[in-house]
């Protein structure tokens, strides 16, 4: 699967966005998803997943509240709404899918080597 992220931008702190991730292929509803964020000097960092069916979520304790995770199957896209922004969550922002997850995997949906396929990224810069 390829996946495009986009929406991202310069935002004002308290202000809102709204990232996409669509993706390739008619398999996309087998796919568990994550978001994460790097900034430079620094590892990727586990911000949302969203498993296949999207009847379970979860999100880093930082975003709770703030960012709501969702996906639309039949349009193969997954969204990452980010309100009341802060700057502290600027950084590239990379959607990811996974066919690796399960009950029994022995893999955490938190860590990045959990999943198979990135996008390329999409920038989220913050002012303060």
């Amino acid at each position: 699967v390829q996946l495009q992220a986009s929406g991202g931008g310069l935002v004002q702190a308290g202000g809102s966005l709204r990232l996409s991730c669509a993706a390739s292929g008619r398999t996309f509803g087998s796919y568990d998803m994550g978001w994460f964020r790097q900034v430079p000097g620094k590892e990727r960092e586990f911000v949302v997943f969203i498993s296949r069916g999207g009847l379970t979520t979860y999100y880093a304790d930082s975003v709770k509240g703030r960012f709501t995770v969702s996906r639309d199957n039949a349009r193969n896209t997954v969204y990452l709404q980010m309100n009341n922004l802060k700057p502290e969550d600027t950084g590239v922002y990379y959607c990811a899918a996974s066919s690796l997850l399960g009950a029994y995997s022995g893999r955490a949906y938190w860590t990045p080597a959990s999943y198979n396929y990135w996008g390329q990224g999409t920038l989220v810069t913050v002012s303060s």
